[in-house]
């Protein structure tokens, strides 16, 4: 058989093509080989950036690479998680943020710029935790049922505090109202700070706040119970909500690390494995108990049924709301 040379260009070619494949192939073998940022939507100090700080520690150990938290605050989340929707895929830049700007804002924003599913790439649930259902001391009331009592017997004049419309903590106060039959009083405020401060001072009575242990503590509020599914691993002899009288009553916040869309499957699966081994860490495990968070770990494919069944949830809690919630 007559073979006839290839042109050059053609051998070119071949040897491009080869090369980008070997290259695709090699790049995800490697990753990561450089520093890889974390974007916090909120401010530094609090809760999310807390536990944030703690899981980029491990998975920087895991991964054998430094990771940078970058708290880019603002809009309630907004601005970071929509800087992260539109990032270059390639597992440098990753969201790590609470169910704040993936559910709530599903369903509280008419205008919301990214789509929670479609514009990420899920790579774990880190963990949940629940609000602290607390009360003024001068309310006579030592437990959920005689706080129903009370209430009921004084339909419009129990306030209690939230950190804003639409907040986690107004939600959690209309799902007490809609399962209880109370008519509890929204006063919202411009964050849970100023809220637990009017608690504190009587103008409200109670408020469902995540941040409430220190003036448990201190013997400043009494501790109903917590809003969550599971009892804070903080407070283990306080009971749920729903085992305290409220039986089925869930209002569950959570912490979990996306990726933009697009993310290649074998960049997701590595960073999986990494939150799994810093979760399995008795220190990890100690670090984010103590802050009131019961660990999870999860598939992407549970992280995304989360967001859709969460966020079907919510829509529901809303169209109980009096007057709405815009």
């Amino acid at each position: 058989m007559n073979m006839r040379p290839w042109p050059v260009y053609a051998f070119h070619a071949l040897l491009a093509a080869c090369a980008f494949a070997w290259g695709a192939g090699a790049h995800a073998q490697a990753y990561p080989s450089r520093p890889i940022k974390m974007v916090v939507p909120y401010a530094a100090g609090g809760f999310s950036d807390q536990a944030s700080r703690i899981l980029a520690e491990g998975m920087s150990r895991a991964l054998g690479q430094p990771i940078v938290i970058d708290n880019r605050a603002g809009g309630g989340g907004r601005i970071g998680s929509d800087m992260v929707s539109r990032a270059n895929p390639d597992g440098y830049q990753l969201l790590m943020t609470t169910n704040g700007t993936h559910t709530y804002m599903a369903v509280t924003e008419k205008n919301l710029s990214y789509d929670p599913v479609a514009d990420f790439t899920p790579v774990s649930l880190v963990g949940s935790y629940g609000l602290l259902m607390v009360t003024h001391p001068l309310v006579p009331a030592r437990n959920v049922q005689e706080f129903i009592a009370y209430a009921r017997a004084n339909p419009g004049k129990v306030n209690y505090a939230s950190s804003g419309m639409g907040s986690g903590l107004h939600f959690a106060g209309e799902l007490f109202n809609s399962m209880a039959k109370t008519s509890l009083v929204h006063v919202p405020y411009k964050g849970s700070g100023p809220g637990m401060q009017d608690v504190l001072a009587g103008v409200c009575q109670v408020i469902f706040d995540g941040a409430a242990k220190p003036q448990i503590d201190a013997g400043k509020v009494r501790f109903l119970g917590t809003t969550s599914a599971v009892r804070d691993p903080r407070f283990p002899d306080a009971p749920t909500l729903s085992e305290a009288g409220l039986a089925g009553y869930d209002l569950t916040y959570w912490v979990g690390l996306f990726g933009p869309k697009g993310m290649a499957p074998e960049i997701q699966a590595r960073l999986n494995a990494a939150v799994r081994t810093v979760l399995a860490e008795p220190d990890t495990q100690r670090k984010l108990a103590s802050m009131g968070m019961t660990l999870v770990g999860s598939s992407p494919e549970q992280l995304v049924r989360e967001i859709r069944t969460e966020t079907d949830k919510l829509r529901l809690i809303a169209a109980s709301i009096p007057g709405g919630i815009q």
